[in-house]
């Protein structure tokens, strides 16, 4: 069956029926948890204009490098374990790149240790959702992604929640709520899952009988880096908050005083000064 024509999703529920667009793959096949090559497609045709420089830290098969290409966008990539040539090994928060320097950048980072990447102590893949040392990982990505994005430029994250051994980690309402601290939120899409497993009956029998729901979605995040002078305003903002309130009179008091002039009181003989006493 053919696959139909690329074009831009319009809503905030994204489908395709395919991971691949066109008559090739996109990054590979065979890499478990590649993400959706037409996501982003989207994504790159919506923020981002020729040339521009791509990045993904957690570049995986090389899905974002393909895309980055067809669109005649220059594409880096970096990974912990790299799967092709043209991906870089490096941690995704001690980027080897210059402050400033990306245009856009996505991320489509592991969702806890529900796989196996590179099995690699410092791997964040190897940190299950439910420990705070992840979501400390994470904030370390967001803040290496907030120094190489240029100003006034997007990012997006790719993000499944997650449901194991009756813990539930809602990851697309914390990760959002982090990066909200560092940049401004443009949307929050919804991209339905193409996962094969959700057309298995044993699944959906395991989760009628235990009770819990499989996942049927993705979260994209979109976000803007402020300008220059959204972060400077920012930084005002902060500045004022923080200094202390100086103490003013009420209102009404500095009302009944206005204009009003202080009574001279008369010396009395001796010098100081008494009201003179009513007879």
């Amino acid at each position: 069956m053919p696959k139909p024509r690329l074009s831009l999703q319009t809503t905030t529920l994204w489908e395709y029926p395919s991971q691949h667009y066109g008559n090739e793959e996109q990054g590979s096949s065979s890499y478990r948890g590649a993400t959706p090559s037409y996501v982003i497609w989207n994504l790159l045709e919506r923020y981002t204009k020729p040339k521009d420089l791509v990045i993904d830290p957690m570049c995986g098969s090389g899905t974002t490098l393909d895309v980055a290409r067809d669109l005649g966008r220059r594409g880096l990539g970096y990974d912990l374990q790299p799967q092709r040539e043209d991906v870089f090994r490096a941690d995704a928060r001690h980027l080897p790149l210059e402050d400033g320097k990306a245009d856009f950048v996505f991320v489509d980072p592991p969702y806890g240790d529900n796989l196996k990447y590179s099995g690699q102590e410092n791997c964040i893949g190897e940190l299950p959702a439910t420990d705070p040392a992840y979501f400390e990982a994470m904030d370390m990505v967001f803040q290496e992604i907030d120094r190489v994005l240029r100003p006034d430029r997007y990012l997006a994250i790719y993000v499944c929640d997650i449901w194991k051994r009756n813990a539930f980690v809602p990851l697309g309402v914390h990760l959002s709520a982090m990066l909200m601290s560092r940049f401004l939120p443009v949307d929050h899409v919804t991209v339905v899952r193409g996962n094969k497993d959700l057309d298995k009956g044993n699944y959906h029998k395991a989760a009628e009988e235990s009770n819990f729901f499989l996942r049927g979605y993705n979260h994209l995040l979109i976000f803007k880096k402020p300008s220059e002078e959204q972060a400077r305003e920012a930084r005002r903002e902060e500045e004022r908050a923080q200094q202390p309130q100086r103490s003013q009179k009420p209102a009404k008091e500095k009302n009944r005083n206005a204009g009003s002039r202080p009574r001279r009181k008369k010396p009395n003989r001796s010098g100081s000064t008494t009201r003179r006493p009513r007879h």
